[in-house]
């Protein structure tokens, strides 16, 4: 195997561009397995170790020797990206098949055909595209050298509401020809995780090696029934890393931190937060007091993620404020901090988004500013993504009346479910061989179907305890980079040596006067605007709703305001103690009465609303009242009076897809006598429609349309609180 070596390593050498560099322990192990053996390896190793390196160096000698092309299953496009310009570093030529490239497809067909490529880099949800699965990838298999599964995680449970369509892979690697080696790759894994990625890829996981372990083929054994796999785990630990935890009250001790520390930050570098809502309003923060930084976040159009990921490689920004959306993969060897406002939910988590820093540098900065309102985040996040028994036979009913192809928006008629976790469900039910994914959408294949309880309790006890994990982590007085070793099941774990708990605090607590009243100043910003519904939902006549196409001009509401989303740094703490379940009715405070005379005063309608209605509520009925009362005495509006329930009133929950929202409003409200004859002198004129908490924004569209049918001209919807 001596030749296999030098050829390697002279790869390696073209790679990295040093020709004096050499393979990391464990890194030439794994080429050989995949080459010389043809065997699969599954490799956890620390992020900035060369996990890309063994595959495009095994690649590039698998075809050498006549393999045809790697098929690389990858996550995230900013990955993609990366390792396509690292592929033509190192003389691999790599293209990719995404959503963001289709421009593109037809010429990578062709040079995929006329044999020009080395690696394809394909999204786990692309092998279920009908036209790819059905035309391409079944000569694609016919003539793969080597099959590669980064940020193999994400098949495992962990990963479940991320990337269902990773639990496939077990499916297409079951089509590889015989010989066909496989490799699965991760940073982000506990024993646990390994080996449910070993058994999700129909591999038959035979023990962890360490940095000093055996490697090769013969580490392992073979499994009845199983494929064999070599296993090769290195130790996690960063040394150039300096961690800590900085606890600090509330969401403006943060801010006012971040205003006052930010500058001094080594480098540049990324600023997570937990949801989408703080990052935008950090980033505002942050840009109005002249730091260069960028928001971050799922919601980020393509080519401005691109932008900025280009600007931070670039050191042209500070940071980004980033949600999860810029984790895995992202790749810039010097970034020098990585700070978090909030913490993630599991220790494997916050060790993926940490390990973005300090790959390339010998120190970097990694700070935890955890707040209060982490626990209810996660909840909502690990509940939001669990499939209900309830809905999924909903789903695998409508299919089978349906008796051929649906769309999603047709499902959305059928089960009141919004169009995320309706596609979410979808996939976990295709991949359970429930449903199939055909052009035209989806349909039953017919198969039954039990719900797994046992798993999803598995899945749920398993986030509990990682959640349990990460408080642990918030208040250990042990090294913090040993805790997430041994957290990730890395017997090599031993003190760092220079965290805040080896060596003290080394990062500042002090906090600048004038970046606090700041803080306060950003925080105390009230406004938010209430879009506004243009179009009835498809499918409304399944639901018995005579409604379709485009809302007239004449019926539609105008763009509204609320005082805040549930969601933001400032009013939205206390609104969602407000509107927390179970909480009482109470009139709104003072403080927050005076707020949303804020929002009308800087509101900039094109004519001042000339009287109030407001909403019924089963709910919040006081606290609307003191809303409307308080607005009607500042503003000196004639308060007209409130509309009347219709039919019951409506019907269902919150949450749900438009559909159902709407289905649950449709004729449930009306213009009693008392208000109709109230309004009769406004005929023509702007109406302040106040409610407690738009949502879907369904209520305020019938409402505003019912009383534009009695005679009010613009109706200008305003609610203390916006979901999302």
């Amino acid at each position: 195997m001596t030749d296999t070596r030098a050829s390697a390593l002279a790869i390696l050498r073209t790679l990295v561009g040093r020709d004096d560099a050499d393979f990391h322990t464990g890194q030439y192990e794994a080429i050989e397995t995949l080459v010389d053996y043809r065997r699969r390896a599954l490799v956890v190793q620390r992020t900035g170790w060369g996990k890309s390196a063994v595959y495009f160096v095994a690649t590039l000698l698998l075809r050498r020797q006549g393999a045809g092309p790697t098929i690389l299953v990858s996550p995230l496009l900013a990955l993609m990206r990366d390792q396509v310009a690292a592929a033509a570093r190192a003389g691999v030529r790599a293209v990719s098949i995404n959503s963001a490239n289709a421009h593109e497809w037809a010429d990578v067909l062709r040079q995929l055909d006329a044999d020009e490529v080395d690696v394809l880099l394909v999204s786990p949800e692309r092998l279920n595209n009908p036209s790819f699965r059905d035309e391409q990838l079944p000569a694609l298999i016919a003539r793969v050298g080597l099959l590669v599964v980064d940020e193999a995680h994400c098949i495992s449970d962990w990963g479940h509401d991320f990337r269902p369509d990773y639990r496939r892979l077990r499916d297409l690697i079951a089509q590889m020809p015989a010989g066909v080696p496989v490799l699965a790759t991760t940073a982000t894994a506990n024993s646990r995780v390994v080996q449910d990625v070993a058994e999700q890829v129909g591999m038959v996981a035979t023990g962890l090696h360490g940095a000093t372990g055996h490697y090769g083929a013969g580490a392992d054994e073979a499994d009845a029934g199983g494929a064999q796999v070599v296993t090769i785990r290195g130790p996690l630990a960063r040394s150039s890393l300096r961690m800590g935890v900085l606890r600090l009250p509330d969401s403006r001790a943060r801010l006012a931190w971040l205003l006052s520390h930010l500058a001094e930050l080594p480098g540049s570098g990324i600023i997570y937060t937990l949801t989408v809502a703080t990052a935008e309003d950090t980033a505002r923060l942050l840009q109005e007091a002249g730091h260069a930084v960028r928001a971050y976040t799922g919601q980020t159009d393509t080519a401005e993620r691109e932008e900025s990921e280009g600007l931070l490689k670039s050191n042209q920004v500070k940071a980004l404020i980033a949600t999860s959306a810029l984790g895995m993969g992202f790749d810039k060897p010097d970034l020098g901090f990585v700070l978090h406002l909030g913490a993630p939910s599991s220790p494997v988590a916050y060790y993926q988004q940490v390990g973005r820093a300090g790959r390339a540098t010998a120190s970097a900065d990694v700070l935890l500013l955890p707040g209060a309102e982490d626990e209810a985040i996660w909840h909502y996040f690990s509940t939001a993504s669990m499939p209900s028994q309830t809905k999924a036979l909903a789903v695998i009913g409508a299919l089978e009346a349906a008796g051929g192809p649906l769309s999603t928006p047709a499902l959305e008629a059928r089960v009141d479910l919004k169009r995320t976790p309706l596609e979410l469900l979808l996939k976990v039910l295709d991949v359970d061989g429930a449903v199939h994914r055909v052009k035209g959408g989806w349909q039953s294949t017919g198969q039954p179907w039990v719900y797994d309880a046992e798993r999803y309790d598995r899945i749920k006890e398993a986030r509990l305890g990682e959640q349990r994990a990460m408080l642990e982590f918030q208040s250990t007085t042990d090294c913090r980079m040993e805790f997430l070793q041994r957290a990730l099941d890395d017997d090599t774990a031993e003190a760092c040596g220079r965290c805040d708990n080896c060596q003290g605090f080394w990062y500042p607590v002090d906090v600048a006067e004038d970046a606090a009243t700041t803080a306060a100043q950003s925080l105390d910003r009230v406004g938010v605007a209430i879009g506004v519904r243009a179009q009835w939902p498809t499918g409304m006549s399944s639901l018995g709703v005579a409604a379709s196409g485009k809302i007239p001009l004449t019926e539609r509401a105008e763009p509204g305001r609320a005082l805040a989303r549930l969601t933001d740094l400032g009013w939205g703490g206390p609104l969602r103690e407000m509107f927390a379940i179970g909480a009482a009715d109470t009139a709104a405070p003072p403080a927050m009465l005076a707020a949303c005379v804020r929002v009308l005063a800087e509101w900039g309608w094109t004519e001042r609303p000339a009287a109030i209605i407001s909403m019924p509520s089963r709910r919040h009925p006081l606290l609307i009242d003191s809303v409307t009362q308080s607005l009607s005495s500042v503003g000196r509006l004639p308060l007209l009076g409130t509309l009347d329930w219709s039919n019951g009133g409506p019907t269902g929950e919150p949450g749900g897809n438009s559909a159902y929202r709407l289905s649950s409003v449709w004729e449930r409200f009306a213009v009693g006598p008392e208000l109709a004859a109230a309004l009769a002198p406004f005929a023509g004129r702007p109406i302040l429609l106040i409610d407690d908490l738009a949502d879907s924004r369904w209520t305020v569209t019938v409402a505003s349309r019912l009383l534009r049918q009695h005679g009010a001209g613009a109706v200008l919807p305003f609610a203390l609180a916006l979901r999302s």
